[in-house]
């Protein structure tokens, strides 16, 4: 039986385990092709729920973990997330970071996607200081050799929820790549949306 929980800053530890490994198994999937290890994956995810206002959202079929997402206000970021607004319109302490959202192939196309974007959304509302929600994805050459050629990006998704591309609001960060033998730089692309004022406040 499927069931979504929400948990705050350091109630998610115990989940590192299962959230690194769902990281792992999706990011691997183009367009990130992202060779991770679990090493790196609980460091990561101990420094991102340290922080009090960190959000994870689960996917649970009985009590194992099929999905996960996760945000934090942005001024708890990493710093290549944080410069990448520098020079932006949107001051940055009014923005929430969307990070990962997971999700094991066989549960996708049952809405859970937009469970996730509706629990964090409504999450970052309930943050006083917070005007927008917003998140990066990694550009990928249309002709890249490693593109399914049944591949669909999700954009569309995203702008259905009301999210826009930015221009020129990028940020780049490094991976290694299934076929590289050492991590690259990759550029990513900042998507943002403002929070409907229907929203702000909610718990």
């Amino acid at each position: 039986m499927l069931k979504i929980i929400r948990l705050r800053g350091a109630a998610a530890l115990d989940y590192i385990g299962e959230i690194g490994r769902l990281r792992i198994q999706v990011f691997r999937e183009f367009p990130y092709l992202y060779d991770g290890d679990m090493q790196y994956e609980e460091k990561y995810l101990a420094s991102y729920f340290a922080c009090p206002d960190s959000v994870v959202v689960l996917a649970l079929d009985d009590a194992r973990v099929v999905g996960a997402s996760t945000g934090l206000p942005l001024t708890a970021a990493e710093t290549e997330w944080q410069s990448a607004f520098d020079r932006s319109p949107y001051p940055k302490e009014s923005v929430f970071y969307f990070g990962e959202s997971v999700l094991e192939k066989t549960y996708r196309g049952r809405g859970l996607g937009h469970s996730f974007f509706d629990e964090r959304e409504a999450f970052a509302a309930s943050l006083p200081q917070i005007r927008f929600t917003s998140f990066c994805a990694v550009a990928r050459d249309h002709l890249h050799p490693r593109r399914p050629h049944d591949y669909r990006s999700n954009d569309l998704f995203w702008e259905k929820r009301g999210y826009a591309k930015v221009p020129n609001l990028t940020a780049h960060f490094h991976w290694k790549d299934l076929d590289e033998s050492s991590e690259s730089e990759k550029l990513m692309e900042f998507w943002i949306r403002e929070l409907p004022q229907a929203l702000k406040g909610t718990p």
